[in-house]
Formats: C-alpha cells, sequence, structure tokens
C-alpha cells in the first residue's frame, strides 16, 4: 500500500436526530423559591399571575404554569423599607397594592411594575392588610386597630376610625361593596358602612384573636377563623355574636379562603393546609401541607380550581382544588373510629413518602351552637 495517501475514513450512516423531548405538563405548576419568606400573596383573578410581598419589603411579580420550567419571574420592586405585609390586586386587575410595617400604601402598575401611587405616612402605626373594594376606593388596616377607607379619586381617606384594640388581620366587602368586615386580634369582628362612611358595630370579643374574615352561603354567612382553632359563624343580620363555632382539632387557623359557597381551606401553624365544609360542619380532608412550617398565606386563582399558599419554608406551593367544588356534604355522617388520619385530597398532600398524617385526626364537628344555629338544614352547596 502506498503510505503516503492516507486511508479515508468509511462515512457513517447518518442517524435521525432524536425529536426534542416535549416539556412535561404537571397537575399544578412548580414551587416557586424566595430568598425570604413571603408573608402576602395574591392571584390574579383572570391570568396566570402569583403577586408576592416578603419580609425585606421586596414585591415580585410572577407568571406561573402548569408546563415544567416555564413560571417566570416579571419583575421585582424594592420601594418598601420594611416587611411588606399584604399584596392585592386591584378590582379591574391592571393595578397592585400593597402595604407595609413601614406604614407606606404603594400602587404598581401590573405590567411594569412602575410605582404609580405612593401614601408614604398612611396611618400611624405599621399596616397589616389591605382591601380594593372597586375601582377607586379601597380599605386598610394597622397594628393599632385602625381602619381607613380610602378614595382615589380624592387622593385621601374617606373614613378613619379605630374601634378595636389590636391589629386589624384580615377584611373582607359584600358584593355591593357597601359593609367592610374587619377581623382583630382582639377577638371582635368590625362592621364598617362604606357606602356612608361611618362605623357600624363590634361582635362581642371571641376566645383568641380573629386572624381571617370570609363571606359565605351566598353572603347570608360570615365565618372568622381564630388563633385558637376555632371557625366563629356569624348570620348576616346578627354580627353581634357568633351564631355557631366549630373548634378543629388543628392548632390555629391562621388563613382563610373560600373555595365554594360552602368549603374553605384553612391554614395552620402546622403547615397543613384542611379543607372544611361549613354547614354542616365538617374537616373534609388535607389539600397539601407545607412540613411543619405556619402557613402564612392563601390565595385562589381564576375558577377557583387552583390554590397557591406561603409558608416560612420559603416557598410558594400550589394546589389542585378542583375537586373540591363539585364536593358536596350532606348531614349524613357514616360513623368512625375517633382519631382515624386525615384523609389526603390530592396525590400531592401525602408528603415524600413517609407517612406524614399518621398523627393527624380528622376532627368530628364540635359545632357548639352559641346562638340561633341557623343554617344547619343540608344547605351545603
Amino acid at each position: 500500500r502506498d503510505r503516503g495517501t492516507p486511508e479515508r475514513p468509511v462515512p457513517r450512516p447518518r442517524r435521525p436526530q432524536d425529536p426534542p423531548e416535549e416539556p412535561r405538563v404537571r397537575d399544578t405548576p412548580e414551587d416557586i423559591p424566595f430568598e425570604a419568606t413571603a408573608n402576602a400573596i395574591a392571584l390574579h383573578a383572570e391570568r396566570p399571575l402569583l403577586a408576592a410581598g416578603d419580609v425585606d419589603g421586596d414585591v415580585y411579580l410572577y407568571s406561573y404554569s402548569c408546563t415544567e420550567g416555564e413560571n417566570r419571574q416579571l419583575w421585582s420592586s424594592g420601594h418598601h423599607l420594611k416587611s411588606c405585609r399584604d399584596v392585592a390586586f386591584s378590582a379591574d386587575g391592571q393595578k397592585l397594592f400593597t402595604v407595609s410595617k413601614d406604614k407606606s400604601i404603594h400602587i404598581l402598575t401590573v405590567e411594569e411594575g412602575r410605582l404609580e401611587t405612593r401614601f408614604p405616612k398612611a396611618h400611624g402605626s405599621a399596616l397589616n392588610c389591605v382591601l380594593p373594594i372597586d375601582t377607586h376606593v379601597f380599605a386598610t388596616g394597622d397594628d393599632g386597630g385602625a381602619v381607613k377607607v380610602w378614595d382615589l379619586r380624592r387622593g385621601d381617606a374617606v373614613l378613619e376610625a379605630r374601634q378595636q384594640e389590636e391589629y386589624i388581620s384580615a377584611m373582607a366587602v359584600d358584593g355591593n361593596g357597601k359593609l367592610l368586615l374587619t377581623a382583630c386580634g382582639d377577638g371582635t369582628l368590625g362592621v364598617y358602612n362604606v357606602k356612608r362612611r361611618r362605623f357600624e358595630l363590634l361582635s362581642e370579643p371571641q376566645n383568641g384573636d380573629l386572624t381571617s374574615v370570609v363571606l359565605l352561603k351566598r353572603g347570608r354567612k360570615v365565618a372568622c377563623g381564630s388563633s385558637e382553632g376555632t371557625i366563629y359563624l356569624f348570620n348576616w343580620d346578627g354580627f353581634g355574636a357568633a351564631s355557631d363555632r366549630f373548634a378543629l382539632r388543628a392548632e390555629s387557623v391562621d388563613c382563610m379562603v373560600p373555595i365554594t359557597d360552602s368549603i374553605v381551606c384553612v391554614g395552620s401553624m402546622d403547615g397543613v393546609i384542611r379543607a372544611v365544609n361549613v354547614l354542616p360542619n365538617r374537616v373534609v380532608g388535607c389539600v397539601g401541607q407545607h412540613l411543619g412550617e405556619p402557613i402564612e398565606q392563601l390565595a385562589v386563582g381564576p375558577g377557583g380550581t387552583l390554590l397557591a399558599s406561603s409558608a416560612h419554608d420559603q416557598k410558594v406551593k400550589f394546589w389542585d382544588v378542583s375537586a373540591l367544588r363539585s364536593l358536596v356534604v350532606d348531614d349524613y355522617r357514616r360513623k368512625k373510629k375517633r382519631g382515624g388520619p386525615l384523609r389526603a385530597l390530592s396525590s400531592k398532600a401525602m408528603g415524600s413518602g413517609e407517612d406524614f398524617f399518621a398523627g393527624l385526626r380528622d376532627e368530628p364537628e364540635e359545632a357548639a351552637a352559641t346562638g340561633t344555629g341557623g343554617d344547619n338544614d343540608g344547605d351545603s352547596d
């Protein structure tokens, strides 16, 4: 062979290229990690957007997706000097309200995160919650029990009151934007008339701090969670005294959101998110958990099928609650052994392999009627 002529390599047959892997679609979006604990979260009513405020005062907006790897941070804002305590989207979804321990209210544009309006010393004490009521009107509550209702057209508060003695933990408003309800750390429920710009009344104090307030049963019932693990129920026309109470076997009810007209999800210090039916009072089961980490806040997405939760593990997690929307709980309850495990309502609720729920007990209804009782006639749509 002529050594001066190099041997040509035999060309390999060309392989067809492997098709690119399709991104995996999950039941729920992936967890969103944060550098600090997110005190406050909110989900946009129409679009897959999550707003969050953390203990460092930073505010974030994320887009979330059930397609793996497609959660995106859209912007962040560091305008608050101290911890951001609450965030809320405006009624039209164009603005984001944020309040802080630094006593300021900020209103940001959702698209860009641009600071549009700022009230630097809005309250005399650290702010704790904010609630948009309509396009122009919103309410705020602070650590000292003060409540203010603001009108952006005037650029100032149109109602100021301090009828409660501890921190305002949560607020709700009726469908007409007329009555504002405030849950307070002194155990009272406050009622304010937004249209007439005046304080109406306080309920009797309940045991423990009232931590949350939601409307149920087409607005005929109001439910308040307490730091002692009890849900108190009020009739719409009877705010002076609770009509029923339901003691959960939970350390606390720290936050609560309605999923349907009868079912709420509650977050507790033990890190468990429970689904609870109201009237008849029943713990339906466990939606999910942040293992051993207190739940800070819950938020419901468009259509009420997705629940988001933030906790001290510095994560926001998502849970599929679509099955709860078709669940009907009737008055009949099969006898079961006291102390059975809490029913898991999704595969994600089972934890990571270990029997996390072995020590959790399903709570029989201990609805001690303290008044009229009222609605316990199978009205659980």
